[in-house]
C-alpha cells in the first residue's frame, strides 16, 4: 500500500503496490547505494573509518581526541532520538559542534574573554573536542576530504555480508518502491533528502511528463489552427474555447492599456514608436503579448494539480519549491517587461502614483510609498506561491485523515472487543467521504490553476502599466 503522505511529500522513489514491484535482492551489491548507507552496521563501519581519518590528520589540537569507544557511545545515544534516526557520524559531529558553539555564546556572556577551548575544557560537552577544531575554511576543506575518504560503499560490500534475515526485512521494506536512478553526481542522504549535487526526484519527473504533454498538446493545436479551418472535434473546440475564455475574460480585462487624452498625448509624444505606439494603437497588446505565458502557466499548473489525483504519483504543486518557482516566473516576467518599457529608474518609481506635492512633503511621503508598494508587490508574489501550496496540501491531508478513520476504528474495536459492524460502518463512511472529497479536490485543482493565472495577470498589470 502507498504511504499515507505520498501525495504531499517529494521523494526519490515512486511507490506502487508491492505486488507490482517486488524486491528480490540477494546481496549488498543489489541494494541501492543510499539504502546501504542507511544501514546501522555500515554507518558504524564508516564512522570508524571517519574516526581513523580524523586521527591521521590530527595536529596538536587533536591529541586529546577520545577513544573510538567513547565517540561511538555518544553517537549511538544521539541516534536514539527520533529526529536523528539513520544519520551518520559526520552529521552527529557537525550538529553537536553547532550546538556547542551556541551554548558557548551564552556562556561567554558570563565569562567575558574566555575562549571556546576554555568552555570545552571547563564544561566537558559531548563532542567538544570536535567543536574546537571544526572552524575555518581550511578545516571545511579537510573535513570534506576526510568524509570522502571514509565513505566507500563498494569496499564495504566486498568485505561484509548481511544475514538472510536482514536481507529479507529490507526486501519487504523496498517492495513497491521504484528507486529513481541518479544519473548525475548527486548524492542522497535518504529517500527523501538530498545531500549534495543534482538529484532527480519524483516531482521532477512528474513535471517533465506534464511539460511533455503540454508541448505535445500545443504543437497539435498550433498545427490545426495554422490551417485556417474552422475548429473540428471535441478536443480542438475545448482547447480553443478555454484559450479564448482566458484571453477575453482574464488577460484582456486585467492588462488592457487605457489612456486619458492628456496622458496619452504626452506619452505618445515621448514614445511615438515601437512598443508604446503599438500599445496605444491596440489597448490589448499587453494582454496578447502575455497570453502565451498565462495560458502555459494555467495548463502546466492544472496538469501538476491533476497528477495528485492519479494513484501513486502525487502533485508537484504540493512542494513549496515548485510553487515558488512558478511565482518567480510571474515576478520575472513583470520585471523584464517593466524594465524594458520604463527603464531602471522609471520602473523602480512606477508603483508610486503621480502626485503633485510640495517638495518638503514629497521627499518624505514618496519614499515611504515606494517602500510600501515594493514590499507589497514582492509579498503578493510570495503569497501567490503559498496559496497554491496550501490548497493542494490541505486536500491531501484531509483525505489521509478520512482514510485513517477506518484503520483507527478497526484498531479501537479490536482492542476494546467491540462488534465488527462498528468498523464496517466507519470504513463505509470513510470510503464515501473520500470519494466525495476527491471530487472536491478535482474542482480545487481547476480552481487553483485559474486563481494563480488570474492573480498573475493582475500583478503583471501592476508591473507593466503606468500608475
Amino acid at each position: 500500500m502507498a504511504s499515507a503522505i505520498l501525495h504531499i511529500r517529494d521523494s526519490y522513489y515512486f511507490e506502487v503496490p508491492k505486488f507490482l514491484w517486488p524486491s528480490h535482492r540477494e546481496k549488498i551489491e543489489d541494494f541501492p547505494e543510499v539504502w546501504v548507507r542507511l544501514d546501522p552496521d555500515y554507518q558504524l563501519w564508516e564512522g570508524r573509518r571517519l574516526y581513523e581519518e580524523l586521527k591521521k590528520k590530527s595536529d596538536s589540537q587533536l591529541m586529546a581526541i577520545p577513544s573510538w569507544e567513547k565517540v561511538r557511545s555518544g553517537y549511538l545515544r544521539w541516534k536514539q532520538a527520533h529526529e536523528n534516526f539513520a544519520k551518520p557520524l559526520d552529521v552527529y559531529l557537525d550538529e553537536r559542534a553547532d550546538e556547542i558553539r551556541a551554548e558557548y555564546t551564552r556562556w561567554e556572556a558570563e565569562h567575558v574573554g574566555r575562549s571556546l577551548a576554555d568552555y570545552v575544557e571547563e564544561e566537558q560537552p559531548e563532542a567538544g573536542w570536535y567543536a574546537r577544531i571544526a572552524q575555518g575554511e581550511e578545516w571545511a576543506r579537510q573535513w570534506r576530504e576526510i568524509r570522502d575518504a571514509a565513505e566507500d560503499v563498494e569496499e564495504y560490500a566486498k568485505n561484509h555480508t548481511w544475514s538472510s534475515r536482514k536481507i529479507e526485512a529490507y526486501n519487504v521494506r523496498l517492495s513497491g518502491k521504484i528507486v529513481i536512478p541518479q544519473v548525475f553526481d548527486g548524492k542522497l542522504r535518504n529517500l527523501y533528502e538530498r545531500e549534495s549535487g543534482i538529484c532527480i526526484s519524483k516531482f521532477m519527473i512528474v513535471e517533465l511528463v506534464v511539460a511533455f504533454i503540454v508541448v505535445a498538446m500545443f504543437t497539435w493545436l498550433a498545427r490545426r489552427v495554422s490551417t485556417g479551418q474552422a475548429p473540428k472535434g471535441r478536443l480542438w473546440n475545448l482547447l480553443e474555447a478555454v484559450l479564448l475564455y482566458f484571453r477575453d475574460q482574464v488577460a484582456r480585462p486585467a492588462l488592457a492599456h487605457h489612456h486619458d487624452d492628456d496622458h496619452g498625448e504626452a506619452e505618445h509624444g515621448e514614445h511615438g514608436h515601437g512598443e508604446h505606439a503599438e500599445t496605444e494603437h491596440n489597448p490589448y497588446a499587453d494582454a496578447d503579448r502575455f497570453m502565451p505565458l498565462i495560458w502555459t502557466l494555467f495548463v502546466f499548473i492544472l496538469g501538476c494539480n491533476l497528477m495528485g489525483m492519479v494513484p501513486w504519483v502525487g502533485a508537484p504543486t504540493g512542494s513549496f519549491s515548485v510553487t515558488t518557482a512558478l511565482a518567480i516566473v510571474a515576478l520575472g516576467a513583470g520585471f523584464a517587461v517593466g524594465l524594458r518599457r520604463f527603464g531602471v529608474v522609471g520602473f523602480v518609481w512606477n508603483p508610486v502614483a503621480s502626485m503633485h506635492l510640495p517638495l518638503a512633503i514629497a521627499v518624505v511621503i514618496k519614499p515611504m510609498l515606494l517602500l510600501i508598494e515594493w514590499l507589497g508587490f514582492l509579498i503578493r508574489h510570495g503569497v501567490l506561491a503559498i496559496r497554491l501550496l496550501a490548497n493542494m496540501v490541505a486536500g491531501h491531508l484531509v483525505l489521509a485523515a478520512i482514510m485513517g478513520l477506518a484503520f483507527g476504528s478497526a484498531a479501537a474495536a479490536t482492542f476494546s472487543g467491540q462488534p465488527t459492524w462498528i468498523w464496517a460502518m466507519t470504513a463505509s463512511i470513510a470510503v464515501f467521504g473520500s470519494a466525495a472529497f476527491s471530487l472536491l479536490e478535482l474542482f480545487v485543482a481547476f480552481l487553483q490553476a485559474y486563481v494563480f493565472v488570474f492573480l498573475t495577470s493582475l500583478f503583471l498589470a501592476t508591473a507593466t502599466q503606468k500608475h
